[in-house]
């Protein structure tokens, strides 16, 4: 049997990637290690086993987000206070629902103050959006700055 070898600089390039199989009935996905194995570098060719951070259309998906991130959403004072009551500890939340009041006014920073609103309102239903909540309000911050 034949050894499989690849240029050094494509091992390197497929060697830091993660490829997976697509997910079988149970949806499992297996492994592939295209810089060891001959068979599996043939599926990273023809694409049958994919990259774990491929993207078919990175475009189209950022585009949908923000216009569901930057949709335009005002809300009363009190509901916002309650909003960065829910987020934020203690100490950060005066400073960062000034800021919000701020942004919320300021035309360059509303998108921020969106953001915020829109990924509270997010986070009810699906995990990960308070993270851009508090990433919102750092936004705010910079944009007020400028």
């Amino acid at each position: 049997m034949k050894n499989f070898r690849l240029p050094r600089k494509l091992k390197k390039k497929l060697h830091g990637n993660l490829f997976l199989y697509p997910a079988d009935e149970n949806g499992n996905r297996l492994m592939a290690f295209p810089h060891r194995n001959q068979e599996d570098y043939n599926a990273v060719k023809t694409r049958i086993a994919l990259d774990i951070m491929y993207n078919e259309n990175p475009k189209v998906e950022r585009k949908a987000y923000l216009e569901k991130m930057n949709k335009e959403v005002i809300v009363t004072d009190e509901e916002l206070r309650n909003y960065v009551d829910d987020i934020f500890a203690f100490k950060f939340r005066n400073p960062s629902f000034n800021t919000l009041l701020k942004a919320k006014n300021h035309p360059k920073s509303a998108v921020a103050y969106y953001n915020f609103v829109n990924a509270y309102k997010l986070s009810k239903t699906e995990d990960g959006y308070k993270n851009i909540c508090c990433m919102a309000v750092d936004k705010a911050k910079e944009l007020l700055r400028k």
